[in-house]
């Protein structure tokens, strides 16, 4: 506020220990405030224009807190389905701005903690229930169990909602995967083809950060993406030697850490994305200048083509390799600070592992410093890599076609033709040659291809997704509250570690799928699966002496779900269940995760 000198009834104020204005930062009035701007217009007016723009189905850019958002009426769905088009988001859901307590319970099912969270002062994005019955348009979050709803967040939201008196979509004032814009150059660069108006103001923004999003689960907020309102406040962490944790690719984040503390900075999105990349070596020279901190170790992720470990090995510093899946669950166990030895569930869709194949569905004994693998889901190939993760059908068609060879019998051929029936024909062909010669099919252990694949199968992902994890959400949307019948699974012993034998349970979704068995009831088995499976491994695990302190991490526990069914089957073992509330669950925490494994062994070298 030092470009808004005080006019002289405000610096009276100001100055007067008597007034509640008194040494209060942001105090201005509309004589000495920022002034707001829609084109030509000014003040009252261009707020007016704004509104009535938003109320003919315009998509309006508004600069927020950290970054410009794009703005449009969430109630029309041209307007909405406009906005999906102009930023190349197709099928993400959007979040939803609604003026005040009254107006979210009207849309949603909230319960006291949601509330609670909901209008707080970090005003994040909330994961709620919506109601049957509502006014948003469908085109806001499609084929998703939940609608992001969230209460203002700065004095234009509330003049705004104000104005034009129904909810809001907001979203990233950015095109699909790009960082968020700030500045009015970049903004009005970056944001031409999609606005049809800005609402501006001459306040500057000093820090990119994007909305926080939250999910609760029981009593309980579990943290999906830390930003706006939450970061950098800092987090506990034993540490001494200032260090930092480079992150992982996508939902990338960066953690700084010394003296007892870490920060762990704001979302950026997908290194992949060369602005993104850019926005990340910003905000890491921002972060450092706010905290004093100046690293002296970096820990990075063993994965050699992403772009935060080629960073990190660049620095002339020193390095440490963190194995994806240990940071995961590394970061839950030391936000409850957990330096003991503990089990670790890491559930996600991709990561190097330490013998250089791909992870995703493990069970890791493990401390801070160091984890041992002692169980695991069954690999199948992934055709065409990162194809295979674009296109579910083909890590469907890799499940089924060349499963890991358990003893268990396979799928009958016709059982096998009628599930790919319903995949693209051409792709099948491409993909059954490919996984016949073994030409450019990784084999991966992962929990999120496995999600993949079942969605596939039930017709809620059979063409390509737009989003990491698109399949998923489907999937669980589909399953809904629906009570159903478990799917058998098998649980092996494999050169040590036990393995769940993925096999088993897709054989038998194909036969009660061809039994004519609704595919609503099939996806809600498959969920109660999933988590028996995960009870049947921990508990071999501990009856071989591991310790009963569970850490969930990993992307697939955003899954509400999911999640529930597994802490209520893993405490009714009598064990304690920890997942993370303030650092992100998915790849988001995994920077602090990496600082507390390097922390733990610079301590043990010590």
């Amino acid at each position: 506020m030092r470009h808004f000198p005080l006019c002289r009834d405000c610096a009276a104020e100001y100055a007067d220990p008597g007034n509640r204005r008194f040494h209060a930062e942001p105090v201005a009035c509309p004589a000495c405030g920022p002034r707001i701007a829609y084109g030509d217009l000014r003040g009252p007016a261009a707020l007016r224009a704004a509104a009535q723009a938003l109320s003919a189905g315009a998509v309006v850019a508004l600069k927020g807190l950290g970054g410009y958002q794009l703005v449009c009426d969430a109630t029309d769905s041209e307007a909405v389905a406009a906005l999906r088009e102009r930023k190349h988001r197709p099928a993400k859901p959007f979040a939803v701005m609604v003026r005040d307590m009254e107006a979210a319970v009207r849309l949603a099912r909230v319960s006291r903690t949601e509330r609670a969270v909901l209008v707080s002062p970090a005003r994040p994005v909330v994961l709620l229930a919506p109601r049957r019955e509502h006014l948003i348009a469908p085109e806001v979050a499609p084929g998703v169990p939940r609608t992001g709803l969230f209460l203002p967040t700065t004095g234009l939201h509330h003049l705004l909602l104000d104005e034009v008196d129904r909810p809001l979509v907001v979203t990233s004032g950015n095109l699909a995967d790009e960082p968020i814009a700030v500045g009015e150059a970049e903004a009005f660069g970056a944001l031409a083809s999609v606005a049809d108006g800005f609402l501006t103001h001459d306040r500057p923004i000093r820090a990119r950060y994007d909305d926080s999003v939250v999910l609760v689960g029981g009593r309980q907020r579990i943290t999906v993406r830390r930003a706006r309102g939450v970061a950098p406040a800092p987090l506990p962490l034993t540490v001494r030697t200032p260090l930092a944790g480079v992150g992982a690719q996508l939902k990338h984040t960066f953690t700084l850490a010394g003296d007892g503390r870490a920060y762990l900075g704001p979302h950026t999105g997908d290194l992949a994305d060369a602005a993104t990349y850019e926005a990340f070596l910003r905000s890491w020279a921002d972060l450092k200048r706010l905290t004093g901190i100046e690293p002296v170790a970096l820990a990075h992720d063993l994965h050699p083509c992403y772009l935060s470990t080629q960073w990190a090995q660049e620095q002339d510093l020193p390095r440490i390799g963190v194995q994806h899946h240990h940071a995961h669950v590394a970061a839950v166990a030391a936000e409850h600070g957990v330096s003991g030895p503990f089990l670790g569930v890491a559930y996600d869709g991709l990561g190097l592992g330490d013998d250089g194949t791909l992870w995703g569905g493990e069970i890791l004994l493990a401390g801070l410093s160091g984890y041992r693998r002692v169980g695991r889901f069954a690999t199948a190939p992934l055709p065409g890599g990162d194809a295979a993760v674009r296109h579910p059908s083909r890590a469907a068609l890799g499940h089924l076609l060349d499963p890991e060879p358990l003893g268990t019998p396979l799928p009958s051929p016709a059982l096998v033709r009628r599930a790919t029936e319903q995949l693209d024909r051409d792709e099948a062909a491409v993909v059954r040659a490919m996984v016949a010669r073994r030409v450019n099919c990784p084999r991966a252990s992962s929990a999120g291809r496995l999600f993949d694949t079942v969605s596939a199968l039930l017709g809620t992902a059979a063409g390509p997704v737009s989003y990491e994890g698109e399949a998923a959400v489907r999937l669980e949307a589909m399953a809904g509250a629906a009570h159903a019948v478990p799917l058998a699974h098998r649980v092996v012993r494999v050169r040590g570690l036990w393995v769940y034998d993925s096999a088993v349970t897709l054989t038998e979704l194909l036969e009660r799928l061809a039994d004519g068995e609704e595919a609503r009831d099939l996806a809600a088995a498959f969920h109660l699966t999933l988590a028996r499976v995960t009870a049947d491994l921990v508990a071999r695990a501990v009856e071989g002496g591991a310790p009963r302190t569970v850490c969930l991490g990993g992307g697939c526990f955003v899954n509400g779900r999911l999640l529930a069914e597994v802490r209520r089957l893993l405490r009714s073992q009598g064990l304690r269940v920890l997942v993370g509330h303030e650092v992100p669950v998915g790849d988001g925490g995994i920077s602090y995760g990496q600082a507390a494994v390097a922390a733990a062994r610079l301590g043990t070298e010590r």
